[in-house]
């Protein structure tokens, strides 16, 4: 009989993370759970595996989430030998993976192919971005998703949930710059397993964008006195902070956040800028390449779970309904230049085999280019890009038809990809949840590792 993961919040616990630091000494209390750190301190049942880090497998995984719905027919499924309309403006160029084609503007990628196990038979049948999201990052569909919600954990969640950070002080889940939970409907929350397995929102470079500096940032009036005023303020009232999670567990974690916030050596895991030029020059003075420079850091740092969410229209949003070749002149140099070097860095520093990177979105594009020079919603086939995480790479696995409209071999679901990834973190996909009614709820409706690539 499987086993039951029970939830440690409960309806009202936690506070909204972004107000947190805004409190007094006495609202420091809160930290750890508003910011999802210390998700090993909360009671275990007697049936609850440990989820200290020297229980789980010390793997991580790094996503580069492309919201929105990447074209697979001018990315990682080209049909250079089909009519125009169909195969795009773009030539192939062949790969370290012999036989295997990639667009002109992803050299990068050619590179490293060799390192990849690119999934081109993923399908599903929810043609809206928040419902196919939801269904994609949780691995349950949800029809009219905006209206209803998110009602089940995405993936990084999970991980905080059942496998807590690689290194104690530093948090499970990550998001580079921000999730998109709250406002932007692509559903990278916790659901019922509460808040305090919401991502900590680590920023980005403001000179690259309009990103926000990481959410634990103190504010600019809190000097370091102050702050460790508070800090001996907030222990002499100790006896007077004890909440359900009883107070030593209290005490633990929140001497875990005051690290986070006061430490220097945490602040500075989320500092790429920290890194040599010459690296940062590597992985490119953009957005991506940030983003992909800090998440190394985060995963080498002990973070499990990096959520990278880029948003810019008509640069990072891969919704192309228009002008899809331009769009994508913009936009792929900078991703194949940060996801190809991510993949080179963790191999050179020997991280590759226990990080696994992934790319994809909530659905693919239409297997024609129409009267707005765009690609539709097209969720019948997509594709996913695998590195890592002791998959078995350099491989294409299922395929789709000529025109990329319909999946031919290996139909593969949302489920499937989920139970991967759970895989490589050492987390059983078929184990049960249980929600805040007391409800077992299993972790996936349905999915099993992909074969091909566990074995």
């Amino acid at each position: 009989m499987p086993h039951l993961v029970l939830p440690c919040d409960r309806p009202g616990e936690g506070l909204p993370r972004r107000s947190v630091l805004q409190l007094g000494a006495t609202g420091l209390a809160s930290l750890p759970v508003a910011l999802g750190l210390a998700p090993t301190f909360s009671p275990l049942s007697a049936a609850e595996p440990s989820r200290s880090p020297a229980s789980g497998n010390g793997t991580a995984c790094i996503l580069f989430w492309m919201a929105g719905g990447p074209s697979h027919v001018d990315t990682y499924d080209l049909k250079p030998h089909a009519p125009k309309e169909v195969r795009g403006p773009f030539a192939p160029i062949a790969t370290s993976l012999e036989g295997f084609q990639i667009n002109e503007l992803m050299p990068g990628h050619a590179r490293v192919a060799d390192r990849l196990a690119i999934v081109r038979s993923l399908t599903h049948t929810l043609a809206e971005h928040d419902d196919a999201s939801h269904w994609v990052q949780t691995g349950y569909p949800q029809p009219q998703a905006r209206q209803s919600g998110q009602k089940h954990p995405c993936e990084g969640s999970v991980a905080a949930r059942l496998r807590g950070p690689n290194r104690p002080g530093v948090p499970a889940y990550v998001c580079v710059p921000e999730d998109y939970a709250s406002h932007m409907g692509f559903y990278q929350g916790p659901a019922f397993l509460g808040s305090r397995y919401r991502a900590v929102n680590a920023g980005g470079d403001p000179t690259l964008g309009n990103y926000r500096l990481p959410e634990f940032q103190p504010q600019r009036d809190v000097t370091d006195q102050r702050f460790s005023a508070r800090q001996q303020l907030l222990s002499a009232l100790d006896p007077h902070a004890a909440c359900a999670t009883g107070p030593r567990n209290l005490s633990v974690a929140r001497e875990q956040a005051f690290e986070l916030v006061g430490g220097a050596a945490s602040r500075q895991l989320f500092d790429a800028t920290r890194e040599p030029a010459a690296l940062r020059d590597r992985y490119g003075r953009h957005a991506y390449g940030h983003a992909a420079l800090l998440a190394r850091r985060l995963v080498e740092g002990g973070v499990t779970f990096v959520t990278i969410n880029l948003y810019e229209k008509d640069v990072d949003w891969w919704d192309d309904h228009s002008s899809i070749e331009k769009n994508l002149r913009k936009r792929l140099p900078a991703f194949d230049q940060a996801f190809a070097t991510l993949i080179e860095d963790l191999t050179e520093r020997g991280l590759l085999d226990r990080v696994l990177v992934a790319a994809y979105g909530e659905f693919g594009r239409g297997p024609r280019i129409d009267s707005q020079a765009g690609r539709s919603h097209w969720p019948r086939a997509f594709s996913a890009a695998l590195a890592g995480g002791g998959l078995k790479t350099g491989q294409v696995i299922g395929a789709t038809t000529a025109d990329g409209g319909e999946v031919r071999d290996n139909a593969l679901r949302p489920g499937d990809l989920l139970a991967t990834v759970y895989h490589t973190l050492g987390i059983d996909p078929h184990q049960m949840v249980v929600d805040k009614l007391d409800r077992p709820v299993p972790l996936l409706p349905e999915g099993r590792p992909i074969r091909e690539l566990v074995g």
